[in-house]
């Protein structure tokens, strides 16, 4: 009698294979290793709720072309019911990770989609791109493939224009009738170390004399000669306690190196063609769908955070001060205005040229622009308020002998919260502020997307001046005739 693995299982058991992962000077194997055992398990559950009917129709569609259900983050959105669809599988994933984890494959997926979808405004540039990428995106969805995306190269001298620094730049270094060989680094890979395959294409504009430095490939995530040098772990002592967080939510990040990776051509899917790259960089329906799923990402994490400031405010005793109220205010305020924009994006959605509907993409575009600012003040206010708390949560278990456990009941508990509930309440609240994992989120919301100045910068250039121009315009022929 044969026994179903659940889609959870057959991802972590397609991780038994032979990628290089390297932590703490150590190849490891990502299934048997400590650090990644949280994050595995909360994974793995996410992938079983397309198995449990209770969730099914929320975070999965039936879609013929694999007779299976798939993830809606591989839906091609032909309506405004699509885009509401694909929203609640968004949220789901995000609340249940409290927007903790950032690249949970939903987001890449989505790039991938909105490549799919607009597959043949490609053919200008490179004719076989729509037969590559319809392919492996059926491939991907049959599999339920956890992918994710790395673009930046590595900072070793960035005053350098781009390209003149060959050890910076991941570049084709042979070719043949089977495919490519590519060499050099890329970072940060967000879950590299546990994706089935890394999509990695430059971020920045490759000029037209270097066009070997401008493709797009698909690299298996256990090819030979991939080697992934991860991050210190978060997740790696007794966490589960204390760093509650961490333990199960630590998305390690990773430097890649590829030491000559083969790629297939099946999986080269662009080369050579730096105008060609620029296009998939810039394609809006894959930002659209990526960026969407980001920013409700953002919004259950500014949910988070104020869920908590706001509970240790209440259990200080501070919640009825003016200035605290002021402050929980301003949280609840960047908590509202993300859910406004998100609204507006999903209820101005419309047809692209190619009849996909996509959510609006300026609207997207400034709840990001937002979030890489209210992330870290909201991360200032728990701390403002929680202050000198956050240093007196005891190490270790509470569980103490009985005249240290009288003396924490005693002293530790608050408004309403047992001294244990109250440290446990805190222990958050340090995971969010004072942690390593804390540390990195801030880093995470302030450049995930890139340079927050450029991107600032990009938003006026690109906004329709001309039209704010035209309201002051009367207003100066009127001066003239006076």
């Amino acid at each position: 009698m044969s026994i179903t693995m659940s889609r959870g299982q057959a991802y972590i058991q397609r991780l038994n294979d032979e990628r290089n992962v390297w932590l703490d000077g150590e190849r490891i194997q990502v299934t048997g290793h400590q650090a990644f055992q949280g994050t595995l398990q909360t994974i793995e559950g996410l992938f079983n709720l397309v198995d449990d009917p209770e969730t099914r129709e929320i975070v999965a569609y039936w879609d013929e072309q694999t007779g299976s259900y798939v993830h809606r983050s591989f839906l091609v959105p032909r309506s405004l019911p699509d885009v509401n669809s694909r929203a609640d599988a968004f949220r789901l994933w995000a609340d249940r990770t409290y927007g903790v984890m950032s690249r949970l494959s939903d987001y890449a997926r989505s790039r991938l989609t909105g490549w799919y979808a607009t597959r043949h405004e490609m053919t200008a540039h490179d004719p076989a791109f729509a037969d590559k990428i319809s392919d492996y995106f059926a491939q991907a969805k049959r599999k339920d493939a956890f992918l994710t995306i790395v673009q930046r190269d590595p900072q070793i001298n960035r005053s350098l224009p781009v390209g003149e620094d060959e050890d910076a730049m991941l570049r084709i270094v042979k070719r043949n009738t089977e495919g490519v060989v590519i060499r050099g680094a890329k970072m940060v890979a967000t879950a590299a170390p546990y994706a089935d395959d890394i999509i990695a294409y430059p971020v920045q504009r490759i000029p037209g004399h270097l066009p070997e430095l401008a493709h797009m490939v698909i690299v298996a995530a256990d090819s030979p000669g991939l080697h992934m040098m991860c991050r210190e772990s978060f997740a790696t002592k007794d966490t589960d306690k204390s760093h509650p967080l961490s333990a199960q939510y630590d998305e390690m990040d990773a430097v890649l190196f590829f030491d000559d990776v083969f790629v297939p051509w099946e999986r080269v899917l662009l080369h050579n063609n730096p105008e060609a790259v620029w296009q998939i960089r810039c394609n809006t329906a894959s930002a659209s769908l990526a960026y969407h799923q980001s920013v409700i990402r953002l919004h259950s994490k500014l949910e988070f955070i104020t869920a908590v400031t706001s509970s240790i405010a209440k259990e200080i005793g501070v919640d009825s001060f003016l200035n605290v109220q002021e402050q929980l205010g301003e949280l609840i305020s960047q908590m509202q205005t993300i859910e406004g924009l998100i609204i507006a994006a999903e209820a101005q959605s419309k047809p692209d040229t190619f009849g996909n509907w996509l959510p609006e993409f300026k609207y997207i575009e400034t709840a990001r622009n937002l979030g890489n600012r209210y992330y870290p003040r909201a991360v200032e206010i728990l701390k403002t308020i929680a202050a000198g708390g956050l240093i007196q949560i005891p190490s270790g278990t509470f569980e103490m002998n009985e005249k240290m456990g009288s003396m924490i009941g005693k002293y530790l508990g608050g408004v309403t919260m047992q001294a244990p509930e109250k440290i446990r309440l805190f222990q958050l609240a340090w995971e969010l502020t004072g942690s390593p994992l804390g540390a990195r989120h801030d880093l995470y919301e302030r450049f995930y997307a890139g340079d927050p100045v450029r991107n600032r910068a990009n938003q006026y250039v690109q906004y329709d001046k001309e039209r704010l121009l035209g309201k002051v315009e009367p207003w100066l022929r009127r001066s003239l005739k006076d």
